[in-house]
């Protein structure tokens, strides 16, 4: 699926400095809800805990992945978050990551989600792409840059 069939620009946020893991999970989450008022907040950040949990979704080169099932939505949701600090986030390289694509997929479609993961995954590992998603300064170029 591509990327702006799963992202709006009002889902696509550069944020200021002073974030920890867990704000910027629960920053993610607020974005989704506000978007899709029939998430409850609460269940999409569980979603993206509960993965964590099982280990970190940041997946090296200051890019982390965070993503959950639910049970409750029928086409994927995701939020894209572009740091200005680095946020320490246990990625696999041990670096802080400021570059966040939250994903939230139904639960029962495990290889769109998968297949989900890797498209955005292959996206960020660009490493132009990736430069300039760093020095974007408003939501609206980060939207533009990512959707390309």
């Amino acid at each position: 699926m591509e990327i702006e069939q799963l992202l709006t620009p009002e889902r696509t946020r550069c944020v200021a400095p002073g974030l920890s893991k867990k704000r910027a999970l629960e920053m993610i989450s607020e974005l989704a809800s506000e978007q899709c008022p029939d998430l409850p907040r609460h269940e999409l950040f569980e979603s993206l805990m509960a993965r964590e949990k099982m280990g970190s979704t940041g997946i090296g080169k200051g890019i982390a992945l965070p993503h959950g099932r639910l049970s409750r939505i029928t086409k994927p949701v995701a939020v894209m978050l572009k740091c200005d600090e680095p946020i320490p986030f246990d990625a696999i390289d041990h670096q802080p990551v400021d570059l966040l694509f939250g994903l939230f997929v139904p639960e029962n479609e495990c290889q769109e989600h998968l297949s989900t993961l890797a498209e955005v995954a292959r996206k960020l590992s660009q490493k132009d792409l990736c430069r300039a998603l760093r020095k974007a300064d408003d939501n609206h170029l980060l939207y533009e840059l990512v959707t390309e």
